[in-house]
C-alpha cells in the first residue's frame, strides 16, 4: 500500500512537472511571436516615417500609420492575455511594458504626423515624434536587456534551454538609427515625404556596381530548393540557415534578408539583417521559425534578400520554396 502511494505521488509530481515545462515552452513561444510581430510593425512605422513620397500621398501615409496604431494595441491585447506561469511573472512585466512603450508611441506619432506634415506647426509636431523614439529606444533596452535575459534564466533553471528558442537580439529592436531620437533627423526625414526627394536624396550611392544575390536556403539542416518541395520534422530550435553573397563592387552595410512562411493574415513573418558584408564575401544568416506553421500540407516559403541603394539587377535576390512540416 505504501509503495502504491509512493507511485501515485510521483506521478502526479512527474505530470506537475510536464505541465510546468509544457507552460513555460508555450510561453515563450507565443510571447517571441509577439516580439517579431512588434518589431514588424516598428519596422512598417520607420518606412512610412523615411520612404519619399509627396504631398498627395499624406492622407494615406497618415491612414497607415494609424492602421498601424490599431495593431500595436491589439498586440498589447494578446500579451496581456497569454498564459503566464509564475517563473515568468518578472519576465512578463517587462514584456508588457515594452510593447505598451511601442503602442503608445505609434500611437502619438499618429497624432503628431498630420501636423508634421503640414504647413503650420511642423517644428512642433516633429519634436513630439522625436521624444516618441527616446520612448522606442527605452522598450528596445527592456526586451533585449530585461525581457530576455530574465526568460533565459528562467529556461536555465528549469534546464529548458535547448529545447525552445528566443528571438535573436536583432529581432526585438525597432530603433533602425539612434538619430531618429533628434528632432532635426525626424524633421528632415518628414521633408522628404512632403517633398518626394529623400531626406537622403543628397548622397548617391557609391560609383560601381552594387547587390547581393540569394544563396543556399535551409530549414533545420534540409536543403531547400525553388520551386521544389521538401518535408522537414517541426521542433523546437528549428531555424532558417540563409546565405547571402555579395556580387557587386562594394562593400553593403544593412542588408536585410526576410522569409515568409504561409500566405495572408496567418503567414509568419521573418526578418534579420547583416550589418555589413565586404565584397565578394559570403554571410549566413539564421532566422528561427519561432512561431508553429500548419503541418501536413504544403506551406508557401518566400525568402527575399531586399536590394541595396544602387542595385539595379534583383532577379537573383528572392526565391519560392515548398515546404510540408511534419510532427
Amino acid at each position: 500500500m505504501l509503495l502504491v502511494l509512493i507511485l501515485l505521488v510521483l506521478g502526479f509530481r512527474g505530470c506537475l512537472n510536464a505541465r510546468k515545462e509544457s507552460a513555460i515552452k508555450d510561453y515563450v513561444r507565443e510571447s517571441s511571436e509577439l516580439a517579431q510581430q512588434s518589431k514588424l510593425q516598428g519596422k512598417n512605422l520607420f518606412g512610412l516615417l523615411s520612404e519619399p513620397g509627396d504631398q498627395d500621398e499624406a492622407i494615406d501615409r497618415e491612414n497607415a500609420v494609424n492602421g498601424l496604431r490599431v495593431e500595436s494595441a491589439t498586440t498589447v491585447d494578446q500579451a496581456r492575455d497569454l498564459d503566464v506561469p509564475d517563473e515568468l511573472s518578472t519576465a512578463q512585466g517587462y514584456f508588457l511594458d515594452a510593447l505598451e512603450l511601442r503602442r503608445d508611441s505609434i500611437a502619438r506619432v499618429a497624432d503628431e504626423l498630420p501636423g508634421a506634415l503640414a504647413d503650420q506647426e511642423r517644428r512642433q509636431s516633429s519634436d513630439q515624434i522625436a521624444q516618441m523614439m527616446q520612448f522606442i529606444s527605452a522598450s528596445d533596452v527592456l526586451l533585449v536587456g530585461r525581457w530576455k535575459p530574465s526568460t533565459e534564466q528562467t529556461l536555465e533553471s528549469e534546464d529548458l534551454q535547448g529545447d525552445v528558442a528566443l528571438p535573436r537580439d536583432g529581432q526585438l529592436t525597432v530603433l533602425p538609427d539612434i538619430q531618429w531620437v533628434d528632432p532635426s533627423f525626424v524633421a528632415d526625414q518628414i521633408e522628404g515625404i512632403r517633398s518626394g526627394a529623400g531626406a537622403d536624396s543628397g548622397g548617391d550611392a557609391a560609383p560601381g556596381l552594387h547587390g547581393n544575390g540569394l544563396g543556399t536556403v535551409s530549414l533545420g539542416g534540409v536543403a531547400l530548393t525553388p520551386g521544389a518541395g521538401a518535408t522537414v520534422p517541426l521542433s523546437d530550435d528549428l531555424a532558417f540557415e540563409v546565405q547571402v553573397l555579395n556580387q557587386g563592387e562594394n562593400n553593403e552595410t544593412d542588408v536585410n534578408v526576410r522569409v515568409t512562411v504561409g500566405e495572408g493574415d496567418e503567414a509568419i513573418e521573418l526578418e534579420e539583417s547583416i550589418d555589413t558584408i565586404a565584397v565578394g564575401e559570403q554571410q549566413t544568416v539564421t532566422l528561427p521559425l519561432g512561431a508553429q506553421p500548419p503541418t501536413g500540407q504544403n506551406v508557401p516559403i518566400k525568402v527575399v534578400v531586399e536590394p541595396v541603394d544602387g542595385e539595379e539587377k534583383t532577379d537573383n535576390n528572392e526565391a519560392d520554396f515548398t515546404v510540408i512540416f511534419t510532427e
